[in-house]
C-alpha cells in the first residue's frame, strides 16, 4: 500500500505527541513493506518569515490556495492508496481535503484533539471544561479568546471551523478517533458516526522496561494549566506537609509554566525538575518509575505517555476522566483520581507508593493491556483496516463501516473485540 501523510509540524521547542505519533506510524508500517510518503509543513519555520510572512499566516489557517495546488500535483504524479492527514494547523488549512479531492484520492483523517468543534481543541476555558462551541457557530471562542488568551489568535481558527466544517465532514472517508470517549463528543456535536472509528494509538516496545519498584514518580509532559500542573503541585504540597511519600517527584517537559514550576521546585530535596528529555531518556525515566502522574483537568483525547507508561510494566495515576477511563483500569493497571481535586490526587499518590507489592500488580497487568491493545501488532493491524475501509468506499466497493461495535471499540473484523471502555 502507498500512504501519504499530510501533517504540520509543532514547533520543535515543546513536546508533541502528535508529531511522534506521525513518525511512530510511518515507521511502523515502512517495517511492513508499505511505501509511505509525506506531506508537511513545519512550524518552526514560521520565525524565518519575513515581517510581512508572518503577518500573513493567519489568513492561511482557513485556507491556502498554494497547499492546494501543490498537494493536488503531488498526488497526480505520485498516486498514493490514501491520504492520511494529521494537523493542518497554521500552515496546511484544510485546502487538503480539496486537493485529495482535485485528484481523486481516499483520505482518512485522525482526529487527535477536538479542533473540529472547539477553536483551540480543549474543550476547556479558564481550567474548567467548556463545551459553549460545540455543535454551534464557535462566537463564543472568540469572544472569550480561548486560543492563546487572544481573540485575535482565535479569531481564525474559528473562521477555519465554520467554514471548513461541512468539508471536513464530506471530504474524508474515515475518521480515526483516538478514544471512545472523542469518539462520543464528536458524535454528539453532528459529526458523521458511519465515518468515525476508534484507532487507539499504538506505542512501540520499549527499550527499557522496570525491573523492582521504581525510584520516583513521573510527571512527563507540557507544562500547561490544562495538563493538571498546578493540581499536582497543589497536591504535592499536601502530600509534603504529611511528611512526604519516600520517593521524589521528577518533572520533565516544558511549556507556559516553566518559570512556575522551576521556582516551585527549587531547593526542595523531594521535587526535581528536569527540562525537557529526549526520547531516550524519556524511556529510562518511565522505567525508573513507581508511577506516572496524568492529572489533566482537560478531557485527553489520549494520553500516551501513560501507555507508555504500560509498556514499560509501570501503573498510572491518571484523572478520572476523558480518555484516560479507557486506558487506565482503577486499581487494576493504575488508579483514577477525581478530575481537579488535589486531596483526591494526593491519596492516590500515596497508596500508589505505600504498596509495593499492589503496586508490582498494577504494572504487571498494565504491561498485559498494553499487550492486548496498544502493542505495534495491533497498531498496525487497524491503521491498514481503516485505510482499506476508506479505499474501498471511495471506490464504491461496499467500503461503508458495517454498524457494528467497530465504530466504538476499534476492533477489527475478524478477531475477538477487545474491551476498550468501561471502568478501566
Amino acid at each position: 500500500m502507498h500512504v501519504l501523510a499530510v501533517h504540520n509540524r509543532y514547533a520543535s521547542a515543546q513536546p508533541s505527541g502528535e508529531n511522534k505519533v506521525v513518525d511512530q506510524e510511518a515507521a511502523l508500517l515502512r517495517g511492513a513493506g508499505h511505501r509511505v510518503d509525506v506531506f508537511e509543513r513545519r512550524s518552526d519555520d514560521i520565525a524565518a518569515r519575513s515581517l510581512l510572512g508572518k503577518a500573513a499566516v493567519p489568513l492561511l489557517v482557513p485556507w491556502n490556495p498554494v497547499v492546494r495546488a501543490e498537494l493536488a500535483a503531488r498526488l497526480r504524479t505520485e498516486r498514493p492508496d490514501v491520504v492520511h492527514i494529521h494537523n493542518v494547523f497554521p500552515l496546511l488549512s484544510p485546502a487538503v481535503l480539496a486537493a485529495c479531492a482535485d485528484a481523486g484520492v481516499p483520505a482518512v483523517a485522525t482526529l487527535h484533539n477536538y479542533t473540529q468543534v472547539c477553536p483551540p481543541g480543549t474543550l476547556q476555558r479558564d481550567g474548567r471544561p467548556c463545551t459553549e462551541c460545540v455543535g454551534s457557530a464557535p462566537l463564543p471562542a472568540v469572544r472569550h479568546g480561548c486560543y492563546r488568551g487572544s481573540r485575535l489568535a482565535t479569531a481564525p481558527l474559528a473562521v477555519s471551523l465554520s467554514v471548513n466544517r461541512r468539508r471536513w465532514w464530506t471530504g474524508v472517508e474515515r475518521f480515526f478517533c483516538i478514544s471512545a470517549a472523542q469518539r462520543d463528543v464528536l458524535v454528539r456535536a453532528g459529526m458523521p458516526p458511519e465515518r468515525m472509528a476508534v484507532k487507539h494509538n499504538f506505542v512501540p516496545e520499549p527499550d527499557a522496561r522496570r525491573v523492582g519498584d521504581g525510584e520516583q514518580l513521573l510527571y512527563l509532559g507540557r507544562l500547561a494549566e490544562a495538563k493538571g500542573v498546578r493540581l499536582l503541585m497543589a497536591a504535592w504540597d499536601e502530600i509534603a506537609a504529611g511528611g512526604g511519600v519516600g520517593v521524589p517527584l521528577v518533572i520533565a517537559g516544558t511549556g507556559p509554566l516553566e518559570r512556575e514550576v522551576t521556582a516551585w521546585a527549587a531547593g526542595r530535596h523531594d521535587v526535581r525538575y528536569v527540562g525537557l528529555y529526549d526520547p531516550e531518556e524519556c524511556r529510562q525515566a518511565v522505567a525508573r518509575s513507581v508511577a506516572v502522574v496524568a492529572p489533566s483537568t482537560w478531557l485527553e483525547a489520549f494520553g500516551l505517555v501513560v501507555v507508555e507508561a504500560m509498556a514499560a510494566g509501570v501503573p498510572a495515576v491518571a484523572a478520572g476522566h476523558g480518555a484516560f477511563v479507557e486506558l487506565v483500569e482503577d486499581g487494576v493497571t493504575g488508579l483514577l483520581h477525581r478530575p481537579g481535586e488535589p486531596a483526591s490526587l494526593a491519596s492516590c499518590l500515596r497508596r500508589i507508593t505505600t504498596d509495593p507489592a499492589g503496586n508490582r500488580e498494577m504494572g504487571q497487568a498494565a504491561r498485559r493491556r498494553y499487550e492486548q491493545g496498544f502493542s505495534p501488532a495491533v497498531g498496525l493491524e487497524r491503521l491498514v483496516d481503516g485505510y482499506r475501509t476508506a479505499i474501498a468506499g471511495r471506490s464504491g466497493g461496499g467500503g461503508s463501516p458495517p454498524p457494528s461495535g467497530d465504530e466504538n471499540t476499534g476492533s477489527l473484523r475478524g478477531r475477538p473485540r477487545e474491551r476498550d471502555g468501561g471502568s478501566r
